[in-house]
């Protein structure tokens, strides 16, 4: 009875350890088939703005337990906007960052902090010229809870925080657990020195899966500054123990 006790809980850790994989995701593993040390992820958001994100996180040792981890990603975003005398134009960012972290296990979740370099590069393009400009760098911070109120729910909150453009992303989201699934609202903000600011309000549905790979999918209205009316996106997310 120890044993059969001591697998449940193992495998519980190891499915919340793979919930916390990503400060874009709620990730959780579809299976627990023993300890895992790495996880990969992506990420897109389609709407006005779109972006995609690819990476991993990696456990100097298993992520299923306190410890160090490393957390790698890109991605590249385009958005549109007004520019000089109205033109529109249109900004491509491409970004990247590895943040060192430490991640804590409780009964009720899982906590963790990163911190670490992360460099961009914008373009933009209207319809007189392309421009580049040079590459920026500077240091990402990345807090994270993953909290289970009861048996059946699940409370997220992340922020981050990048001085490359002053930038900070947050978000909250609830689930309940419904054929095998949570589903729930999800709130969304992001703001940087530019002055743009994007608002995401809407639903979520989390962990299910395909064979090896589990996803995430979000849809609502987003709001953005120098728009008037709010417009729909959507937000597909596929991770996966590797």
């Amino acid at each position: 009875m120890r044993k059969r006790r001591t697998a449940r809980k193992s495998c519980k850790r190891t499915r919340i350890a793979a919930l916390a994989a990503s400060a874009l995701l709620i990730q959780e593993s579809p299976a627990c088939s023993g300890e895992i040390d790495t996880l990969l992820f992506g990420s897109l958001d389609a709407g006005a703005a779109t972006f995609l994100t690819v990476g991993a996180k990696l456990g100097l040792g298993s992520l299923d337990h306190d410890g160090f981890t490393v957390l790698a990603s890109v991605g590249s975003g385009r958005q549109r906007e007004r520019g000089d005398f109205g033109l529109p134009r249109t900004r491509y960012t491409f970004s990247a960052a590895a943040v060192l972290g430490y991640q804590w296990f409780f009964d009720w979740g899982v906590a963790a902090i990163f911190a670490g370099p992360e460099g961009s590069i914008e373009m933009l393009a209207d319809p007189r010229a392309l421009a580049a400009s040079p590459a920026a760098y500077g240091l990402r911070l990345h807090g994270e809870i993953w909290a289970r109120p009861t048996e059946n729910t699940l409370l997220q909150a992340t922020a981050i925080l990048g001085s490359t453009r002053s930038s900070l992303w947050t978000r909250l989201a609830w689930g309940y657990r419904s054929w095998d699934t949570y589903l729930g609202p999800e709130l969304s903000v992001y703001g940087d020195e530019t002055g743009y600011r994007k608002w995401n309000l809407g639903l979520h549905a989390t962990d299910f899966a395909i064979a090896r790979y589990s996803f995430r999918v979000s849809g609502g209205l987003q709001t953005e500054s120098g728009r008037r009316r709010a417009s729909p996106y959507v937000a597909l997310a596929v991770w996966s123990p590797w």
